[in-house]
């Protein structure tokens, strides 16, 4: 929404007619006036998990950097971290706590040597050169960042299942609020489900609710 007035594009893991979530519908609706919605699957393809890792390549190979904000230990993020480094792009990761599971991917990835990013300027300085039009795309990565583990969607939880879904949940989570509906995507569950067992797990002390849907570790 910020770059609307300047040129944003969105990248889709469904069709290009697919809205996904469905409350996108008026972002959707002003990227069709003022920018681009772009996707390599037919015209109807309804995201699926799968289709997301294809989707980051794309992103990372029209972008110049990838900011890898925040990832857990088995990301996808990381996944799109290594497509950017296999397309010759510059990776920028924010560092986190060591106490929440969802800052290790990033944290792993200052380790073996991607740029630490704190401000904007952090990312400007670097592709400085590159955003003048002075020099390339780097051809070759000079900076070895491991792969990241085979990808595979994350099986569906029922709600019955409710062992798996506080685990499924709980790795999730950490000292700092995630909103709900990043859970729900996340853990492949239904809304429903997933309020089940955040309620319980709230119950007993386990999970901290914050103001705007968000939840954290307690």
């Amino acid at each position: 929404m910020g770059a609307l007035e300047t040129g944003s594009v969105a990248v889709v893991a469904g069709g290009v007619d697919v809205v996904y979530p469905a409350e996108n519908r008026g972002l959707y609706d002003a990227l069709t006036r003022q920018g681009a919605i772009i996707a390599e699957l037919p015209l109807g393809t309804e995201p699926q998990a799968r289709h997301f890792p294809r989707r980051n390549r794309i992103i990372s190979g029209m972008a110049l950097g990838v900011v890898v904000v925040e990832a857990a230990a088995r990301s996808g993020s990381l996944i799109t971290a290594r497509f950017a480094l296999e397309q010759g792009r510059e990776v920028f990761a924010v560092p986190g706590s060591p106490l929440d599971p969802r800052a290790r991917g990033c944290n792993d990835l200052l380790r073996h040597g991607a740029t630490l990013t704190e401000t904007a300027e952090d990312v400007l300085s670097q592709l400085g050169a590159q955003l003048h039009g002075v020099a390339p795309l780097r051809a070759v990565p000079t900076v070895p960042i491991p792969a990241a583990p085979s990808w595979s969607p994350p099986a569906v939880v029922e709600p019955a299942d409710s062992d798996a879904g506080f685990e499924l949940i709980l790795e999730r989570l950490g000292p700092t609020p995630v909103a709900v509906d990043e859970l729900v995507r996340q853990c492949q569950m239904s809304a429903a489900a997933v309020a089940t067992l955040l309620l319980e797990l709230e119950l007993v002390g386990r999970v901290e609710r914050h103001p705007g849907n968000f939840v954290s570790l307690r």
